[in-house]
């Protein structure tokens, strides 16, 4: 990254205003595509734009990325004609550009040559957490919520199983999501595509 560009995380809201609080920095998404465009930003740097904050990315170890690459097939091999599979590729809300561990996306790729999908183009939203779980379970749920990405799923590698988060509620003053399930080995869990449904047991997610 730039030498220019100091990048810190999030304020935390469990400090007081009168607490020391790290620095961060503000970034539009207009800003944040500039930033890429101008080479600013290159692929090399591990951040993302969650609520307006450039973030740092967590690095990912060999469990993580095992059980994305199980998502990614196991979602492949059952998506009909006009889905496809992304996998840390961003999509771009109205104050974020998240990069998402899997993505199912709706088109072809290359539908998208000219902007990245957005939460209408994307039905289903996964990251698969370990050490970074509890971001997941709160600012990145509610970011997917606000956004109104209609399913969201943690693959969640501390305790094997799959969460699964539904009905967003993206108009409210703290915009989450209405139903929330944890799902174990052994069970099933169902994907809604228009008007199909897939259904796939648990265990194909989890490394």
């Amino acid at each position: 990254m730039s030498s220019a560009l100091r990048v810190q995380p999030p304020p935390d809201p469990s400090l007081r205003t009168d607490e020391a609080q790290p620095r961060f920095w503000r970034c539009s998404v207009a800003t944040y595509h500039r930033m890429i465009e101008t080479g600013v930003l290159t692929p090399s740097d591990p951040v993302e734009l969650l609520d307006g904050w450039l973030v740092e990315k967590m690095p990912k170890n060999p469990r993580q990325r095992s059980a994305t690459w199980k998502t990614r097939r196991t979602l492949e091999q059952a998506l009909p004609p006009g889905w496809f599979v992304n996998v840390q590729d961003p999509i771009t809300t109205e104050t974020s550009e998240p990069e998402p561990d899997v993505t199912v996306v709706r088109g072809d790729p290359t539908d998208y040559a000219d902007r990245h999908p957005g939460p209408a183009d994307t039905p289903l939203v996964v990251e698969v957490a370990d050490s970074s779980l509890a971001h997941d379970r709160s600012w990145k749920r509610d970011l997917y919520a606000r956004a109104n990405v209609r399913t969201y799923w943690i693959v969640h590698l501390v305790d094997h199983v799959l969460e699964v988060f539904t009905d967003p509620t993206p108009a409210a003053e703290f915009p989450t999501y209405t139903h929330h399930q944890i799902l174990s080995p052994g069970q099933n869990v169902t994907l809604d595509l228009d008007h199909t449904r897939h259904t796939f047991p648990v265990t194909a997610f989890l490394a």
